[in-house]
């Protein structure tokens, strides 16, 4: 059976990141403020009456056991034991290792959609408590909804920051989390703070001085993009944002990129673009 339905798994930003300590399994403990793109990778998928879960394509670089699309659908079928099956495909747009949230944006949107498509009736939170075995960003997407975010990020609160014009730009390069957030020179202490501190859900990133001083691509695309606007990285990835009051004045800024840069246009969204306008 083909379900010719594309569904859409948005980018995100971080609006601010600040770690406030660290549990004894490991995971940092985080204040962050996540907003939605309009800008999202496309998967489709192909209900299999055998059970098989299979990769149309694959990611480059990704091997099967990684892959969360894959991931997300095995672990959906063994939370519920159901005997369908999907072939999985993807439309990468988004940046692997660029702090956008590709890889959890889609676990969550398999989960959203084969939820459905299996006609599984699962809850959203339900699905939010597979997706966080997934990964600590995986509940956001599934719940779809600008957030202030606690814990290892699973702890969600709604906010609705300004729906700005954002220029984001992408290095040619990948981030890796563990190596940001197992060096010695990261804020791991930062004071804890309320909602109502960043009433326009913005603030500093922790771990951006330590991704600038890590990675020179990436400290290039900052500087660059700081000229025009101040500029923040998102999440633990090697992307770095602007917003600006328009979306002709974000073009204009875009229409100046080096050629050793690659970026986008996109408009904050407070409502996840996977469940529509």
């Amino acid at each position: 059976m083909t379900m010719d339905k594309i569904w859409l798994a948005p980018a995100k930003l971080n609006l601010m990141l600040q770690i406030i300590g660290q549990r004894e399994d490991g995971y940092h403990l985080l204040q962050t403020t996540f907003q939605f793109l309009d800008y999202a990778d496309e998967l489709t998928f192909n209900l299999r009456q055998d059970g098989k879960i299979k990769r149309v394509n694959k990611i480059a670089g990704v091997a099967l056991a990684d892959d969360l699309i894959y991931r997300a659908a095995m672990a959906l079928k063994a939370k519920t034991g159901c005997l369908l099956g999907a072939d999985l495909s993807l439309k990468k747009k988004l940046p692997i290792g660029g702090g956008l949230g590709g890889g959890s944006s889609n676990a969550a949107t398999t989960l959203v959609a084969l939820n459905q498509l299996w006609q599984l009736n699962l809850s959203t939170a339900e699905l939010a408590d597979i997706g966080l075995k997934l990964g600590a960003d995986v509940p956001v997407f599934v719940h779809g909804f600008a957030a202030w975010a606690e814990g290892i990020g699973e702890k969600l609160s709604p906010i609705n920051p300004p729906e700005c014009w954002f220029l984001v730009v992408i290095p040619d390069c990948s981030v890796s989390t563990k190596k940001v957030f197992s060096n010695s020179g990261l804020t791991k202490d930062s004071s804890t703070k309320k909602i109502s501190d960043f009433p326009d859900g913005r603030g500093r990133n922790d771990c951006q001085n330590v991704v600038l001083e890590t990675y020179p691509k990436v400290a290039n695309a900052f500087n660059w993009l700081s000229q025009f606007s101040k500029t923040t990285l998102t999440g633990t990835g090697g992307c770095v944002f602007a917003s600006f009051e328009s979306k002709a004045k974000a073009f204009d800024i875009i229409s100046q990129l080096p050629q050793n840069l690659s970026a986008f246009v996109a408009q904050g969204k407070n409502k996840s673009p996977l469940y529509g306008d």
